[in-house]
């Protein structure tokens, strides 16, 4: 689900539709703190995309998702994110986070390094209207480790 910017603007935010994405967001959130892979996977779209921008990595689709949730957790396992900002609207959320974590499994092809990761994230989950769930993640992220370039 790929919906072209002007008509993203042209969206009304609607109090429902507000209640709607924000408790997804609440329960997206929830899952990935007690790493309940299905829970994170139950708040997507089936055609939902993961990418890291501006690396270009990408999951699609809930198998997609699986994999990008399986090895993150698996490469940075006491990850947390402590949230310093979000917008909630009708074209989804943007949350912009810390996140800090231990770099104890392979991350894009890159091996562990046992190193501790503290890096300032922004997060966008686009709101997929018809599904009623985000259509996936995109990340930037500056840090080199993160995008596996480093």
């Amino acid at each position: 689900m790929d919906i072209p910017i002007r008509q993203r603007l042209a969206m009304d935010v609607m109090p429902e539709q507000y209640q709607a994405i924000r408790s997804l967001w609440i329960a997206h959130s929830k899952a990935e703190d007690g790493r309940d892979l299905q829970g994170l996977i139950d708040t997507l779209s089936e055609d939902c995309v993961y990418e890291l921008v501006p690396s270009g990595h990408r999951w699609e689709g809930h198998e997609g998702a699986r994999r990008f949730y399986t090895e993150f957790l698996s490469a940075f396992p006491d990850v947390h994110f402590d949230l310093t900002d979000i917008v909630i609207g009708p074209q989804g959320v943007i949350e912009v986070a810390t996140l800090t974590g231990t770099f104890r499994g392979p991350w894009l092809g890159n091996p562990p390094t046992g190193e501790a990761v503290s890096e300032t994230i922004v997060i966008y989950f686009p709101w997929d209207p018809e599904a009623q769930r985000f259509a996936g993640e995109r990340v930037v992220v500056a840090s080199r480790l993160l995008l596996g370039t480093g």
